[in-house]
């Protein structure tokens, strides 16, 4: 049985490749809030429904940093999504990582 490996993450940082922070200041919740309907079982509307974010694309904030991490999940799910937060990216000239958020331990305690 071959397992497949868990979907990356891409953070897109709110700094430009010139070392610039990228205006305007919220540009990461509005980028995220465009990708909320994009979600593992599609989206979720009608009576009792609340405005979130998707899991695969989060707005937060890395040392000091605005970012928004975009699971790759979305590449596959979406493709056309995929491809926006992308140029959003490259036409913004904003730093791009590919990585992966460590899950916390037991207890609370990030690993070191």
């Amino acid at each position: 049985m071959t397992v497949a490996p868990p979907p990356r993450e891409v953070f897109i940082q709110g700094v430009t490749l010139d070392g610039k922070t990228f205006r305007p200041s919220d540009w990461a919740e509005r980028l995220a809030g465009a990708m909320s309907c994009f979600r593992p079982g599609g989206a979720r509307g009608g009576i009792g429904a609340y405005i979130g974010y998707s899991p695969l694309c989060v707005p937060t904030v890395i040392n000091g940093v605005k970012c928004v991490i975009v699971n790759e999940e979305l590449r596959r799910l979406e493709p056309m999504a995929w491809d926006f937060v992308m140029n959003f990216a490259r036409d913004n000239n904003l730093q791009v990582a590919d990585a992966c958020l460590l899950p916390d331990e037991p207890g609370g305690k990030s690993p070191k």
